[in-house]
């Protein structure tokens, strides 16, 4: 996941009208924090913002797969452009596709 963060981080560098944020669902709130501090600070996240929320299956209106561990959601104007569910950790192969969506999002 570190790496997805950083590329995602460096596009909103590049491209001030993309917005993201990590929201880390469940787990143990004092190890999860530490963790989120540990990548922003060693990895020098910088527009990313890392967050957390107490419950595994997250927001109820996201509606998010409990089958997946990480879940990338891209959207424009309240719409939805592309939902990525993964299950263990990323490949770069996962983290092409994720980037590969981002011009949906700028209308290219």
């Amino acid at each position: 996941m570190t790496s997805l963060v950083k590329q995602i981080d460096k596009k909103i560098e590049e491209n001030s009208q993309l917005k993201s944020f990590v929201v880390v669902c469940g787990g143990e709130p004092n190890a999860t924090r530490k963790a989120l501090v540990e990548m922003a600070s060693k990895h020098a996240i910088k527009k990313v913002p890392l967050t957390m929320f107490g419950e595994p299956g997250g927001p109820p209106d996201y509606e998010l797969s409990r089958d997946a561990d990480i879940t990338v959601l891209m959207w424009n104007r309240h719409s939805i452009k592309a939902n990525h569910a993964f299950k263990g950790e990323l490949t770069e192969k996962d983290i092409e596709a994720v980037m590969a969506d981002i011009p949906k999002l700028l209308g290219h």
